[in-house]
């Protein structure tokens, strides 16, 4: 057993790499923090810290003992706040872009009702104009979605490129109508599918209509036509169409978190940041 007092005088010593600034620090004074020290390394049976007249500096085993003492003192913390009742409580309705989904989203998720298991997260997979629909009529409080690029509201989670998507086995005969595979409007992909080939002059065919993303990577793979999908999430059976297809380019789009101003503020910005701190990226 391990004294969290003598580990957070540690802590500070090592993230300092001074007595005095720890002392300063914790509001303690330099003699305490370095009897602090002193009682943890009786208790570890090893040497932890090197000391000399200009520097402070971590032994081996003091370095395996920092990492032991940060989640020593996390897991304090999270026992503390789940039993005296001060973590945070209540629900949290939140949606998320379905192909969005099929990024490190679930592993977040899932992360964050560990580590809030008060909070009832209750979460809706749709497309992002029925998300930001529901969002606005008060039916969610936050919700991670795709816009154009540079369009006002909402934080900014990555930007990312819109492109092509077909089986490695697809072709296309030059100026042949483009097979279409493509969301029930309105749909987002979808408009950016046919701005794009409006612009550029090119017809189409809708060889498959769908309602939500594993229908659309279905198609695909099928080998029923081309779909519109963001660059960073095209699985690993699937690729890019080459550039002889010669179809146009697609621009960049957004992937935002929006909120509802109504909703409760703690939950909403515990969600916000956890999926703002981690790598939102295709799921492997």
């Amino acid at each position: 057993m391990f004294d969290p007092v003598l580990l957070k005088s540690f802590v500070a010593v090592a993230e300092n790499r001074s007595f005095t600034d720890a002392a300063r620090t914790l509001e303690l004074s330099q003699p305490t923090i370095s009897q602090h020290i002193r009682k943890l390394e009786a208790a570890a049976g090893r040497i932890l810290v090197m000391r000399d007249t200009r520097a402070v500096s971590l032994t081996d085993n003091g370095e395996a003992m920092l990492g032991f003492a940060r989640a020593i003192l996390a897991a304090e913390d999270q026992a503390v706040k789940y039993f005296t009742g001060s973590a945070m409580r209540g629900r949290l309705r939140f949606g998320s872009a379905d192909d969005l989904a099929l990024t490190q989203l679930p592993r977040i998720l899932r992360d964050f009702r560990q580590l809030y298991p008060h909070i009832n997260l209750e979460l809706t997979v749709s497309q992002s104009g029925n998300l930001v629909r529901r969002l606005q009529a008060g039916q969610l409080d936050l919700i991670f979605v795709k816009q154009d690029a540079g369009a006002e509201g909402g934080r900014l989670v990555r930007r990312d490129r819109m492109v092509w998507l077909g089986h490695k086995s697809m072709t296309l005969e030059a100026g042949s109508p483009v097979p279409l595979i493509a969301y029930q409007a309105p749909s987002l992909g979808r408009a950016y599918a046919m701005r794009a080939l409006e612009a550029d002059g090119r017809t189409w065919r809708i060889t498959c209509n769908v309602k939500e993303v594993n229908g659309a990577l279905a198609a695909v793979r099928a080998g029923i036509g081309i779909a519109v999908f963001p660059q960073s999430l095209i699985p690993a059976d699937l690729a890019q169409v080459p550039a002889s297809f010669e179809l146009p380019e697609l621009g960049d789009v957004d992937f935002v978190l929006l909120d509802n101003p109504m909703a409760a503020r703690e939950p909403v910005e515990a969600l916000s940041t956890a999926i703002l701190s981690r790598p939102v990226q295709r799921r492997v």
